[in-house]
Formats: C-alpha cells, sequence, structure tokens
C-alpha cells in the first residue's frame, strides 16, 4: 500500500510536478527566462516530495533520484559561486563524493525502512463491537 499524503486526500505534489511542467514548457517556447527556473524548481519540489515519501516509507526505492539532487545543487553551488570552470570536469571532483555519500546513506535508509514494513503484520480491521441490549 502506497504511503499515505502530508496533504490528505489531495494531490498537491502532482500538482506542482504538472505546473512545474506547464511552467518549463512555456519558459521554453518564450526562449527562457524565470518561467524555465520556476519551472524546474516547482517540478523538482512535487518530484522530491512523492520520492522522498515513498523512499522514507520503504514502498519504493528512489535512491538514485534523490542522491542526485544534493549533487546538482553542490555543482550549481560551485558554478554560482565561482563561475564556469574552463575544464568541466573538475566539477566533477567534488560532485561524485557528494552523490556517492547520498546514494549510500539512502540506501541505507530506504533498506532499514523496507525491512520494518514488511516486518510489520498487515492491517486488518477490528472486529465489530456488539451493543448488548
Amino acid at each position: 500500500m502506497r504511503p499515505p499524503s502530508p496533504f490528505g486526500g489531495l494531490p498537491i505534489s502532482e500538482l506542482a510536478i504538472f505546473a512545474g511542467a506547464v511552467a518549463l514548457v512555456v519558459g521554453i517556447v518564450r526562449g527562457g527566462g524565470p518561467a524555465v527556473i520556476v519551472g524546474i524548481v516547482v517540478c523538482a519540489l512535487g518530484v522530491i516530495e512523492v520520492t522522498g515519501r515513498e523512499h522514507f516509507s520503504g514502498y519504493r526505492s528512489h535512491t538514485m533520484l534523490l542522491a542526485a539532487f544534493p549533487a546538482v545543487g553542490v555543482e550549481v553551488g560551485l558554478v554560482a559561486a565561482f563561475g564556469e570552470p574552463r575544464q568541466r570536469a573538475l566539477v566533477l571532483l567534488a560532485v561524485v563524493p557528494v552523490y556517492a555519500l547520498a546514494f549510500w546513506l539512502l540506501r541505507r535508509r530506504f533498506e532499514a525502512a523496507r525491512q520494518l514494513r514488511l516486518a510489520r503484520p498487515p492491517r486488518s480491521e477490528p472486529p465489530p463491537v456488539r451493543q448488548s441490549s
């Protein structure tokens, strides 16, 4: 059974992914600009919420995708702070260890959550309460 959404029955994350995709397409059609950045960020937030919820509950592993987010964040931070390097491969010196560490930690966390999820007995409905008259 899929883990419940923190937003109740409202598909907020799915709507964020859709709105981000629409903003991204609009931004690309108009030639770039803020709409592309907003589209990517909103879409990424929706994806992180859904994949994180499934991953940390032990429902489905999204280790590779979730490990990419901090690695991309480090890459963006490095390029923003120091500008684009002459040799693009130099960025890999920082990004690859971040990705590897995040992957290792996320995989361990998923395996523990999965084990806990499988060890729990399935929920059963409590027997109906009889009222004596």
